[in-house]
């Protein structure tokens, strides 16, 4: 769980998409050195760098080094290493636009905007508005993401002037009709999975990491996702999504990254496809400013009524 001193990012902001790595021992210069060679000849060069932090710990703590170095103990490293990369952007306002697009090629476009808070010691919170078309302006989904309990959904429909509350069992409905969950548009937090290295390949020319990720809630929609990280920046390049008959369902795919403040990595085009209907979603980031000033009386059930 993430402390005040721990925050140095969005469902969608991430991301869509924290947690500090285990504290480290110092090792003295030769004891690091054997430690990288040895790490090395069991999962590459690429790799043990990374790894050697988390093993460096575990000798602290009376972990063996077999059991730091195992599949799981990589997999949690590398995410709470992506994780913590990500911290510290404090707030995040964007205008986007959403593609929809059925199996026919037949397509709809909406305009949106999204703001987004990091919360000390939780998930974050996230305001999405509608703006266009005019059947669907003034709709507003507020999220409150969680470390460890069920997220806290709101979705407001002004035609019914009426705030409605997304249960958890129902959070793997599809948002707005589109191919993204409900799910989906919570922050990533590190609580909320099991982690695994699989393999280190190659996607579109970057060396990356390829990682499952187990959802603990037992009312995801998904019983696992394959997640590819590149390995220089611990970025989301793309993402397996495997529904509960194990059956992959979706995949996302995150190109034209962009730096922030010298430190934070956003895609400005995410494109969900849905395999099993031939539907696609394309989310397309236009304008994103971070460090706006926005507060926690601006993401609260109120402010879903008064969006503009």
């Amino acid at each position: 769980m993430k402390t005040k001193t721990d925050l140095a990012v969005s469902g969608l902001t991430t991301y869509l998409m924290a947690g500090a790595i285990a504290s480290v021992i110092a090792l003295p210069a030769f004891a690091e050195t054997a430690l990288t060679q040895a790490v090395s000849s069991t999962t590459g060069s690429s790799l043990s760098a990374r790894v050697v932090g988390s093993v460096a710990g575990s000798l602290s703590t009376g972990i063996s080094e077999s059991e730091a170095m195992t599949p799981q103990a990589q997999g949690l490293a590398i995410a709470k290493d992506r994780k913590a990369r990500d911290i510290g952007w404090q707030d995040s306002v964007a205008t986007l636009s959403m593609v929809l697009e059925n199996a026919q090629g037949e397509t709809s476009e909406r305009k949106l905007r999204i703001k987004n808070l990091e919360v000390a010691d939780d998930g974050d919170k996230g305001l999405t508005v509608f703006d266009q078309p005019r059947d669907v302006k003034g709709t507003a989904f507020l999220n409150f993401s969680h470390t460890t309990k069920p997220d806290d959904q709101w979705l407001y429909l002004p035609a019914l002037k009426r705030v409605k509350r997304i249960a958890s069992r129902n959070k793997s409905g599809p948002f707005m009709g589109s191919e993204f969950a409900y799910e989906d548009l919570s922050s990533f937090e590190i609580e909320k999975y099991t982690f695994t290295l699989l393999k280190e390949e190659s996607l579109n020319g970057q060396a990356s990491y390829v990682l499952e990720q187990i959802p603990t809630d037992d009312f995801s929609g998904y019983t696992r996702q394959v997640v590819w990280l590149d390995q220089m920046h611990l970025r989301p390049l793309k993402m397996d999504f495997y529904d509960r008959r194990q059956a992959l369902l979706k995949t996302l795919d995150f190109t034209d990254y962009q730096q922030y403040l010298d430190q934070y990595w956003r895609a400005h085009t995410m494109v969900m496809t849905n395999h099993q209907t031939g539907k696609k979603t394309t989310l397309t980031t236009h304008d994103l400013q971070f460090k706006t000033g926005l507060s926690e009386g601006d993401f609260s059930q109120h402010s879903l009524k008064r969006a503009r």
